[in-house]
């Protein structure tokens, strides 16, 4: 571990963004190499048969092998150990099964419809399934987008999937053994999905400069007599989707249980919170707005020194001595001893793996020997609580990257890589973090803390 540099507010420049760059579309090499890794896991695990079991909000694993969703409908994928693949889909989801990234035969379930649309079909749902290839006498492999870890065996005959669904597989295959594959997927020691090639990686990058992007821009334009709709509205970026509920908050959040940005105006002194997320990263900020400690709260006047530097000392932690090859365990209690739990109250994984999702799946927990590895995709995710005090956040994403995928990504995406050493330039020349070679980031803003939301030419800072 690193020896820590003393922290203290600095003037410094804001990171470099980027802006209108090109998405990276998957190439047709990556998709044929997703759908080898999954056979070969199911061939390991003795699957016949993966069903993959998809919505909006859970499509990821679908998304992985197809290349698109099913939007506001449910969907099937079923894949066969010999290679071969069956989408099963509602009545709006028909015409992408020819645009699919993935050869497959097309199956109609209007069940998976919305209310009230035709729904009229000669075949039940179990033949339906038949039809598809689930049969008895099999190992069935169901992935819906849970893990159920840490409960207790009986995790592998419990399905996140609807029960009309599950229950029209068991009687499409009488006798058929049904386990949770999710893992197949999404295990952070042996997932498919839990490393990226360099193409992936640039295709995840986009997002993750997307949201970093337009973090800093809603930062710069926090004022008072805002109104949390006015600063939200500069966290939408490109038309794109966010992977989570947007958060432009001030003050007290959560009154009449309303989750989104609303009419609260900003006023001095608040708390205040910023969040957007896109396929590939998440950025996230806390912090008061005001322009000086003298303008804080009595209450909370030594905000700096008992919430936001012993916060940044953790980033700092976690950013200098991550690397392939350190397990999720010995990350757990390098931030449990920078920044005790007892203390400081956070309780969710200091660091998760992101790809389509914000959260994918983590290999960081108290006693994980699952090594991390290069091709991963992190977000930094250290969440402290103080009673009585706003919180600190600067959460952003970083890949963990060898020399050789380095040099791929070097090579392969040149736009990609002068960025990636711009931000490693801003982050160790200005914020004085000593990033390790591995160690890429993705988000313009990694590292990057400003307490004070109305002093914009000040951040914290280790530089000697």
């Amino acid at each position: 571990m690193t020896t820590p540099q003393p922290v203290s507010l600095k003037t410094m420049p804001q990171p470099p963004c980027w802006t209108d760059i090109p998405s990276v579309t998957l190439t047709d090499a990556t998709l044929a190499e997703r759908k080898a890794r999954l056979l070969d896991r199911m061939h390991q695990q003795g699957i016949d048969t993966l069903i993959v079991y998809a919505d909006k909000e859970h499509g990821g694993n679908f998304e992985y092998l197809t290349g698109f969703i099913p939007r506001f409908e449910e969907a099937l994928l079923v894949l066969h150990l010999d290679g071969e693949a069956g989408l099963v889909l509602g009545n709006e989801n028909l015409k992408l099964a020819p645009h699919a990234r993935l050869k497959n035969r097309v199956l109609h379930a209007p069940w998976f419809s919305l209310p009230n649309q035709p729904m009229d079909n000669p075949q039940s749902l179990p033949e339906i399934l038949q039809t598809a290839g689930i049969t008895g006498g099999k190992t069935l492999g169901l992935a819906g987008w849970k893990l159920f870890t840490g409960a207790n065996d009986n995790t592998r005959q419990m399905f996140d999937i609807p029960s009309f669904i599950v229950d029209a597989i068991r009687d499409a295959a009488p006798g058929a053994e049904l386990r949770n594959a999710t893992g197949v997927f999404i295990s952070p020691a042996s997932g498919a999905r839990v490393i990226n090639n360099a193409n992936e990686l640039a295709h995840y990058e986009y997002g993750a400069n997307l949201a970093s992007t337009a973090i800093l821009r809603a930062l710069n334009a926090v004022a008072p007599g805002k109104t949390e709709k006015q600063i939200a509205s500069l966290l939408a970026a490109d038309g794109q989707p966010n992977n989570v509920v947007m958060i432009a908050a001030t003050g007290e959040r959560f009154a009449d249980a309303n989750l989104y940005p609303g009419d609260k105006t900003v006023q001095l002194g608040d708390k205040f919170s910023l969040t957007t997320s896109y396929k590939g990263g998440l950025s996230s900020r806390g912090a008061y707005v005001v322009e000086s400690a003298a303008q804080l709260p009595d209450a909370v006047s030594d905000y700096l020194e008992v919430v936001a530097i012993p916060y940044f000392r953790a980033v700092v932690a976690w950013l200098e001595n991550i690397r392939p090859g350190m397990t999720g365990g010995e990350l757990y209690q390098l931030i449990e001893g920078v920044l005790p739990k007892v203390d400081y109250h956070w309780h969710l994984n200091p660091g998760h793996l992101v790809a389509d999702e914000e959260w994918l799946c983590s290999p960081v927990s108290a006693d994980s020997a699952i090594p991390l590895a290069s091709g991963m995709l992190l977000q930094i995710d250290i969440i402290p609580s103080r009673p009585g005090y706003g919180g600190a956040s600067i959460e952003d994403t970083v890949a963990l990257a060898d020399e050789v995928l380095r040099a791929q990504l070097a090579a392969d995406y040149p736009q990609l890589w002068a960025r990636v050493q711009a931000r490693r330039a801003f982050i160790e020349h200005e914020v004085g973090i000593r990033l390790p070679e591995c160690v890429l980031p993705f988000s313009n803003t990694v590292g990057y803390l400003r307490p004070w939301l109305l002093d914009p030419t000040s951040a914290l800072s280790c530089k000697p």
